[in-house]
């Protein structure tokens, strides 16, 4: 591949990625509840650096002919942490609203039920017998 269709070829990619963390970037300010705040960064923001990170690879790979094994770590690490950072956040908010706390705005899908008199909210926990949830009471 010559070097400006690889050059081509890598800004492409770059220029793609920051649209998508733009337009991720541009959810996480604009969407009105923390649940739907949450998509901007997992989805788009995770999705654009993928592409930039893919874009970098393609230019070392093709203009400089070398292979650089820093792009891979950080993906790496950007596709295991952000999964679980968004779910760590939704468990903590999940459990906020349950418990009632009032600096907490319910969403438009309005507050989750509270937990059964004697449970306590864990996605570990099977529901128990008559909580909403168990599938032989609803």
């Amino acid at each position: 591949m010559s070097g400006a269709a690889a050059e081509l070829v890598a800004s492409a990619l770059i220029v793609l990625g920051a649209g998508f963390a733009l337009v991720g970037s541009w959810g996480l300010v604009r969407l009105p509840s923390l649940m739907e705040r949450l998509h901007g960064p997992t989805k788009a923001t995770t999705l654009g650096l993928g592409a930039m990170l893919a874009g970098s690879v393609a230019y070392f790979q093709l203009v400089r002919g070398e292979w650089s094994v820093h792009e891979a770590l950080v993906a790496l690490f950007l596709f295991l942490s952000a999964p679980i950072t968004a779910n760590m956040i939704a468990k903590v908010h999940l459990h906020r609203l349950r418990l009632g706390d009032a600096g907490a705005p319910a969403g438009p899908a309005g507050a989750p039920p509270r937990p059964w008199a004697d449970g306590d909210w864990a996605t570990f926990e099977a529901p128990q017998q008559g909580s909403a949830g168990d599938l032989a009471g609803d």
